[in-house]
């Protein structure tokens, strides 16, 4: 159950990060395409590049697996 693991072997490239985004903190824009949703969740590269904004966290852990990552929360 304790054994270590060698993190150096993932694949960085695969992995992408969801997290919860308040709709207040998003630009002007993007609050008016995505109406007054107190909640949505942004899908990152590992180098931070937003790829995809969507309505819940289910969504955008299917669309990352859709697209061959591997997703991951982040807080």
């Amino acid at each position: 159950m304790f054994e270590k693991y060698d993190f150096d072997k993932l694949n960085h490239e695969n992995v992408v990060y969801v997290r919860a985004v308040k709709g207040k903190d998003l630009p002007v824009d993007v609050r008016a395409k995505v109406g007054r949703r107190a909640t949505l969740y942004a899908v990152h590269s590992s180098e931070g590049e937003r790829l995809a904004l969507v309505k819940d966290r289910t969504l955008a852990f299917a669309l990352a697996r859709q697209n061959d990552f591997a997703p991951v929360t982040v807080h």
